[in-house]
């Protein structure tokens, strides 16, 4: 598995920043920029931000499902993620204690776009040592 700023447990980072959200999809042209690479953008935005914003939702919690996986798992996290803390990745961790972690510098919430080469980078070593995992 390889995770992109993965979420295990609800943070207050996370759930400001999702509210900020919600005040730029109403008044910025948020709505549109999503709208490049989502059919139903409404549909889409209000059902994430309702899930994270409604009260009873900070009680999420998957930690201990990670026993479950028994796979190789990197994973990606940004220095600068507006939605989530370095917190998520020690909780991964503490339960997949094989998992490799990396934390990019200057890397928001989307690893993929922000770092792309370090990103690339970072999978591309990581799928290389799948061949041994595999034998």
């Amino acid at each position: 598995m390889i995770l992109e700023a993965p979420h295990v447990f609800v943070e207050d980072i996370t759930v400001s920043s999702i509210a900020q959200a919600r005040v730029l999809y109403r008044e910025t042209d948020l709505a549109k920029k999503l709208g490049r690479y989502h059919a139903n953008v409404d549909s889409l935005f209000w059902g994430w931000n309702n899930i994270w914003l409604d009260p009873a939702f900070r009680a999420w919690n998957i930690e201990s499902l990670l026993d479950l996986i028994r796979c190789p798992v990197l994973v990606l996290q940004g220095d600068r993620d507006e939605y989530g803390t370095a917190k998520q990745i020690e909780a991964i961790q503490r339960r997949l204690p094989t998992a490799s972690a990396i934390i990019l510098e200057d890397c928001k919430h989307a690893p993929h776009r922000d770092r792309c080469g370090a990103t690339l980078s970072a999978v591309g070593e990581f799928l290389r040592t799948l061949a041994n995992w595999a034998a």
